[in-house]
């Protein structure tokens, strides 16, 4: 009889649920049972089916022999098989070792497949924000060790090669950059972290490793890999908290909220972005940090209100004070706090989601010509951008009833997703021919399809 059945509970599956972060309802949540049930196979009290256990195995990110072990009771887990972000220990040791094992996994061939089948947990984000907002800072940044001694000079590489891979990201789609960013963080951030360094070169250590964590993050978002982009922000806000960063924190925080929108979990997606906001006003932000969050969190009250149906004149006069707010802050100017990561938050970028707000109140010539705008400045230097911002003019024209303009908008877009190694690029394009199911019947819409259906396959 196994010890879990004589009475002695399943200790290592209470710890991996802490380790995430979550509350015994809110790993119930995840694993669609009731958080009885859950407590009782805490507790040893109940049989787990071989069903759940695979689904333990997706959720909490390890391998299904490892699940075995929690529920027979056996010895602790190898903590390798550890991939989540763990939120229950937030000093420096613990999280320089976490970062390093998630980018090692993640370049070995074996564990990278487990990787990449990771569900989204939602129910997670709100131990970790709470972690994040609330935990004890870190005392010091500086570590005493064997390893070499890291300057600031190296750190101002990390963040040259951070900005390099982003442009290439833009530019070619997450699929051609993804490898070589979790290479560099496995073979050049991985020992420095592992190195001697002061508290001030500490610090500045932490926010590039975050930077670079989230660059990993925002490409497997790109390629469809929602649980690994998860774990990679998860892993980026643990390091900007090792570092006192609230500005690179509150970023991650918006690449998260952009992950739940997409993802249609607009409850999470709202008070992720309140968060960041709510983050970025204590730390006296700069105006061009603010502006963005603001349209964010105008973007994810919009989705909430209309997905609830109850985008009334109050939702939509708060949506609107948003956007007043972040269009006066953007006009503030940029100053010498700005981050660097501001630099990608530009004019048409923000006029572009802003556009997705006026589309979601109803205002589609407004969005329209948001979205037509940063097409014409995105075409040569953000390829990416400008192919999901001509859908975002095909959607705006299809709210107008101009169902031919629309498919022009689409049809001209389908060549650049077919050109882009990115996944979400060509799921907008399906999102769209999805929408046009009730004009199924018309020549233009079967031409288009076609179209689609040629080009993609192609």
């Amino acid at each position: 009889m196994v010890m879990s059945e004589q009475g002695k509970g399943r200790p290592e599956l209470a710890r991996a649920r802490k380790r995430l972060g979550m509350s015994q309802d809110e790993i119930a949540e995840a694993l669609w049972v009731s958080p009885t049930t859950w407590s009782r196979w805490e507790r040893g009290k109940q049989k787990i089916r071989p069903v759940y256990r695979a689904r333990m195995a997706e959720v909490f990110g390890v391998d299904p022999i490892e699940v075995e072990r929690w529920v027979d009771g056996g010895q602790p887990v190898d903590t390798e098989a550890w991939l989540c972000p763990d939120f229950s220990d937030l000093s420096l040791p613990a999280t320089v070792e976490a970062a390093g094992r998630l980018w090692r996994c993640d370049v070995d061939p074996e564990r990278r497949h487990l990787l990449a089948t990771l569900p989204f947990v939602p129910a997670a984000l709100g131990g970790w924000l709470s972690a994040w907002s609330y935990g004890a800072p870190v005392t010091s940044a500086a570590r005493q060790a064997s390893g070499p001694l890291v300057g600031l000079s190296d750190v101002q590489r990390i963040v040259e090669a951070r900005q390099a891979f982003g442009q290439m990201d833009h530019q070619f789609g997450a699929g051609l950059v993804r490898p070589a960013v979790v290479d560099y963080l496995n073979t050049v951030v991985a020992p420095l972290l592992r190195g001697r360094y002061n508290d001030k070169v500490g610090a500045e250590l932490m926010t590039a490793a975050a930077s670079m964590t989230q660059m990993a993050g925002w490409t497997a978002f790109d390629l469809g890999r929602h649980g690994l982009a998860q774990h990679y922000f998860g892993q980026a806000l643990k390091l900007s908290k090792a570092s006192s960063d609230a500005l690179t924190g509150v970023w991650v925080l918006t690449s998260m909220t952009q992950q739940a929108i997409w993802l249609e979990h607009p409850s999470q997606a709202v008070w992720l972005a309140r968060a960041a906001v709510d983050a970025a006003r204590r730390a006296q932000a700069p105006p061009r940090v603010l502006a963005p969050l603001l349209v964010r969190e105008a973007w994810t009250t919009a989705l909430l209100a209309r997905q609830a149906d109850t985008l009334d004149t109050h939702a939509a006069k708060q949506v609107e004070q948003l956007l007043a707010g972040a269009e006066q802050a953007y006009a503030q100017g940029s100053t010498d706090r700005d981050p660097v990561w501001t630099t990608w938050c530009d004019e048409p970028e923000l006029g572009s989601e802003i556009g997705l707000c006026w589309e979601l109140l109803g205002k589609y010539d407004r969005a329209a010509h948001l979205a037509d705008f940063a097409v014409r400045e995105f075409l040569e230097r953000r390829p990416r951008s400008a192919q999901i911002n001509r859908m975002n003019a095909a959607d705006a024209y299809l709210g107008m009833g101009e169902v031919e303009q629309a498919i022009d908008s689409a049809r001209a877009a389908i060549p650049m997703a077919r050109s882009l190694t990115s996944v979400r690029s060509v799921e907008r394009v399906r999102k769209f021919s999805d929408r046009l199911e009730p004009y199924a019947a018309t020549i233009h819409v079967k031409e288009f399809r076609a179209y689609l259906n040629s080009e993609l396959a192609s």
